[in-house]
């Protein structure tokens, strides 16, 4: 190898030293059972198909080498063309690796379902009955996340804690749009969606500071919904509560509608009391005055469908946060009639392009009105006039 070559491979090393050395590499050395376990699977996974990539590549170097066109003492033989040894290797060890590949697979997909309970809190203790969970509702707003902790009454925002070796019921819902609930030090990430519930257990099993995020883009804001997740002792965990208690203010419903419009970078908040039925009115996203409950809907559905008359609750249902009041200000929004506003590709038709509206479908050939002020087909109105 000529001294150039050296150096270029020296420095390439040296940079690819550089660079890992500031990667964080959480994911695969983490503090919560859940995600050890997970990480234990990449690395499972990793070498179960290293054992056939590893020899790959070195065969094919191999071959290269060995059979270069120079080497005159490798043998030739043109004639060659089938090797039942050499099928059985090809075929048998991949298949070896894809049946470990999919028991561990198996195995694991139960094991670390997020639904699933905790049996365990590290390899060497189980959970037992006296263990008593901490258990917290997740609401993904925009661009923010905010935590309830129903046992204890008190809310907080962009910030959590949980003690150490203490089993965490996640409860994980959104807002508006779908999220991403993910703390790379506690387990892998979890979706967060408006209308339906989401669940995740877990455990912390070392004490410190941890940074937990949204995994999944959800507009302006995405990249700074981040927050701080501590992990402390009982003692820790009881001050920190008593600190929320003692400088939060009340979360009811108006606060609620305040925090939940679009903002980022939101600072820390701490809630001391939460009104009763918050996170359930979220969850069933009827927190807002006057809308109709998902679980009110879904009970309708249920019966059948409230028939013609459903047409009253339409308005009960629209839920959408991000943009409400456009319309009243003259921003495009949705299309003629659901706002008033006439569609966006009308300014650029010729009349002759539009579509025809119930205005100008009165005024077509073949249109009649009817008792009740709108248009009907000419045939549908062609009863003979009474007799005198």
């Amino acid at each position: 190898m000529t001294p150039q070559l050296k150096f270029v491979g020296r420095l390439f090393a040296f940079l690819a030293l550089m660079a890992l050395s500031g990667c964080n590499l959480v994911v695969m050395s983490p503090s919560g059972d859940i995600a050890k376990q997970q990480a234990d699977l990449i690395v499972i996974s990793v070498v179960l198909m290293l054992l056939i990539i590893v020899p790959v590549l070195f065969l094919t170097l191999f071959f290269a080498w060995r059979y270069r066109s120079t080497n005159t003492k490798a043998p030739y033989d043109p004639e060659w063309h089938h090797s039942t040894r050499l099928e059985v290797i090809i075929w048998s060890a991949p298949l070896a690796i894809i049946i470990a590949l999919g028991a561990v697979t198996w195995i694991s997909t139960h094991k670390l379902d997020p639904y699933r309970p905790l049996d365990r809190i590290d390899d060497q203790r189980p959970v037992t009955a006296e263990m008593k969970p901490i258990n917290v509702e997740v609401v993904a707003l925009d661009w923010k996340w905010l935590f309830f902790y129903p046992d204890y009454g008190i809310a907080t925002v962009n910030e959590m804690a949980a003690p150490v070796d203490v089993p965490i019921n996640f409860k994980i819902t959104a807002s508006s749009v779908m999220n991403s609930f993910y703390v790379p030090a506690l387990a892998g990430m979890i979706y967060a969606m408006p209308g339906m519930e989401t669940k995740l257990h877990a455990v912390i099993n070392k004490p410190g500071e941890y940074e937990g995020l949204s995994a999944n883009y959800s507009g302006d804001g995405f990249s700074h919904m981040r927050f701080k997740f501590h992990g402390v002792d009982q003692a820790g965990f009881d001050q920190w509560v008593a600190r929320v208690k003692q400088n939060g203010t009340a979360l009811n419903r108006d606060a609620y509608l305040k925090l939940e419009k679009p903002s980022s970078k939101e600072p820390v908040r701490y809630y001391a009391n939460v009104e009763d039925g918050l996170y359930r009115a979220v969850l069933n996203m009827c927190a807002t005055p006057g809308k109709m409950c998902m679980e009110e809907m879904m009970h309708i559905d249920m019966m059948g469908g409230a028939g013609t008359e459903s047409q009253e609750n339409r308005e009960k249902l629209e839920h959408d946060n991000r943009h409400a009041g456009e319309a009243a200000h003259g921003a495009p929004a949705a299309t003629f009639p659901a706002t008033g506003e006439p569609a966006r590709s009308d300014q650029s038709q010729s009349p002759a392009e539009k579509p025809a509206t119930q205005h100008d479908m009165h005024n077509m050939p073949g249109m009649q009105h009817n008792n009740q002020g709108g248009a009907a087909p000419a045939q549908l109105n062609n009863e003979a006039p009474a007799k005198p």
